[in-house]
């Protein structure tokens, strides 16, 4: 299967964002156009997946600064992230996600800090094969200060919608995955990651989404994450990066 990776800035998207409603509404309950829309034009970058110029999957990305322990850092925020079923053993999105990052965060010296939100197990397993270290995770509790720093982080981006008790963001309007995607096997539910990820997110069924952080190096990545990170696998580009950054800098100021 030969699956071609592009990344594209969200305002060079045309017809690309009807492939990309169609392959979302197969996902999700209730669905419509106006916030898929509303959801894009929050984002910076869309990561395209297609086989045969079809499109079998993408996500939807994020940069912006923040502070931890009052030094810059930098987040990288995923949005909506969907792969058709027969995209789901291979890795490409986690090579498309991987080169894509590198290749936009690769002059800056801040740290970087994966802030992703999960409904579905298959996206907080996502961190657990890849990331060593993450948050929160069942194998350690996590330190004051990194749930200070998600916390503080939360509220910001979602404001009234997460509660700080929980570590949840319940929309109001809340994507719900279809019952069929639901479905957990029943040998998944004896993956320690998995039997976590339910404890803590009980009502993920209903759309309820789990606060996740992680740092992005080398140093906190599985061996699986190394492979994919010092791998020479590359995405098509069909822009100036450098030109992009500059005009989202200048249009921040």
């Amino acid at each position: 299967m030969s699956i071609e990776k592009i990344l594209l800035p969200v305002e060079e998207l045309h017809s690309e964002k009807d492939e990309m409603f169609s392959l979302f509404k197969t996902h999700f309950e209730g669905v419509n156009r106006q916030q898929f829309e509303e959801d894009l034009s929050g984002k910076d970058w869309v990561i395209l997946l297609k086989e045969n110029l079809v499109l079998k999957g993408f996500t939807t990305i994020n940069f912006y600064d923040a502070k931890f322990h009052n030094k810059p850092v930098r987040i990288v925020y995923s949005g909506d992230t969907i792969t058709d079923p027969s995209m789901w053993s291979s890795p490409a999105l986690a090579q498309a996600w991987v080169a894509s990052v590198k290749a936009i965060h690769q002059k800056r010296k801040e740290k970087l800090y994966w802030l992703l939100i999960s409904s579905g197990f298959r996206t907080y397993r996502f961190l657990s094969i890849f990331w060593k270290t993450f948050y929160p995770c069942y194998a350690q509790n996590t330190p004051p200060e990194i749930a200070e720093f998600m916390h503080n982080l939360a509220q910001e981006k979602f404001g009234e919608y997460y509660d700080v008790s929980t570590g949840i963001v319940r929309f109001s309007q809340p994507q719900i995955l279809k019952p069929h995607l639901q479905e957990i096997p029943d040998e998944r539910l004896k993956n320690s990651h998995i039997a976590f990820f339910l404890r803590k997110n009980p009502s993920h069924n209903e759309g309820d989404e789990l606060v996740c952080l992680a740092e992005v190096s080398e140093t906190h990545l599985t061996q699986a994450g190394l492979r994919i990170w010092r791998s020479s696998d590359s995405i098509h580009i069909p822009f100036s990066i450098n030109k992009k950054n500059s005009d989202d800098t200048t249009n921040k100021k």
